[in-house]
């Protein structure tokens, strides 16, 4: 009666496709589809949503990549300005401290030749100095000699000179 001329087992399947159908039609009824749809429209609309947030974070993202990769040029343009400056300033100063070091041996140089025409000068008045101590001795100890043996003749001979002299 209940199973339509069908064995239990396929009555049972038509009965639970009728009772399946019957479910259906009260959701419908009651409105359960708008439910169902307001439901897949706001999950819809949340994805777009995060589809929009997702693009919008993309474009961010590729803008700060692109401010990054901008900055990252100008970091290396600057680095590499900073280098060729610094390279520039020790060719100068190394430049500088060249010249430095040839006026300094230049004025060594001339301190040392300076003192060298000095020292040469002072022992030639040295030499000349001592050569007139010398001279002069000598000539003390000859005149004492020839004094002792000659002074008289001496004596007359240099009052001959002075009175010839004079007259």
């Amino acid at each position: 009666m209940w199973s339509f001329g069908f064995d239990a087992s396929t009555g049972a399947s038509i009965w639970t496709f009728i009772a399946l159908l019957i479910f259906f039609g009260i959701v419908i009824y009651v409105g359960g589809h708008k439910t169902v749809a307001k439901m897949l429209d706001a999950r819809i609309k949340a994805i777009e949503t995060e589809l929009a947030e997702a693009e919008s974070l993309r474009v961010e993202a590729k803008a700060l990549l692109e401010d990054y990769a901008r900055r990252r040029d100008e970091a290396e343009k600057e680095a590499q300005s900073i280098v060729d400056a610094a390279r520039e300033e020790a060719f100068r100063l190394t430049a500088e401290a060249k010249e430095a070091l040839e006026a300094m041996v230049a004025r060594r140089e001339k301190a040392v030749t300076d003192k060298i025409a000095q020292a040469e000068a002072q022992a030639i008045a040295e030499v000349r100095a001592r050569s007139a101590d010398l001279a002069i001795e000598a000539a003390r100890i000859v005149l004492s000699k020839q004094v002792a043996t000659q002074g008289d003749a001496l004596v007359n001979q240099s009052i001959a000179d002075v009175s010839n002299r004079l007259n």
